[in-house]
């Protein structure tokens, strides 16, 4: 899978990962890794950031967190901060999410939307040939345990209005006005 590591999603290679905190313009942020990759980053204030985190640690029971540095996380932070400010229209840093099959098949898609575009929960599910799970996707889409470098913000209602969110409404919506701001 391009920009997520598949081999990841089931097991961890490692027993160790690290996470980090830092802030960004549009709120403070959590990303953690292991060697495979970022497998999680939220904004620490998100609606559902504690369930979101939680359900990280039940998914990688086997692996110890500790606060620190890790080289994804440098190079998460960096990338952020750029997407941020309008220099970078896609995340490089390796991505390891943890989820099912399913999921994993929908995050990828995630990565296909182009900067600055949206799509509809139900044109991503006939997009996977699955056109009646339209909830189904939202809910991947909801589970996305990477925010902003998997960008699930892109994903709006049929009718065009922004649908969920789970870093809150408004900030789907400065997000995607970010987007078209530097898109000219």
């Amino acid at each position: 899978m391009e920009g997520i590591d598949s081999a990841a999603v089931s097991r961890p290679t490692t027993t160790e990962g690290v996470w980090t905190e830092w802030e960004t313009p549009l709120g403070r942020m959590r990303a953690a890794a292991a060697d495979d990759g970022v497998v999680f980053c939220d904004f620490c204030d998100s609606p559902k950031f504690e369930i979101h985190w939680n359900r990280l640690l039940r998914c990688l029971s086997s692996v110890r967190w500790h606060k620190g540095e890790h080289p994804f996380l440098t190079q998460i932070s960096t990338e952020m901060s750029a997407y941020l400010t309008g220099t970078r229209r896609q995340f490089d840093v390796p991505l390891a999410p943890p989820g099912t099959p399913f999921q994993q098949e929908v995050w990828h898609l995630l990565l296909k939307i182009p900067y600055g575009e949206t799509c509809s929960y139900a044109a991503l599910a006939k997009r996977m040939g699955h056109a009646r799970a339209v909830r189904a996707v939202a809910g991947a889409n909801a589970w996305n345990p990477v925010l902003v470098a998997i960008p699930c913000h892109r994903v709006v209602a049929a009718d065009g209005t922004l649908g969920g969110y789970s870093a809150g409404l408004e900030r789907k919506a400065q997000l995607l006005a970010l987007e078209r701001k530097f898109m000219l």
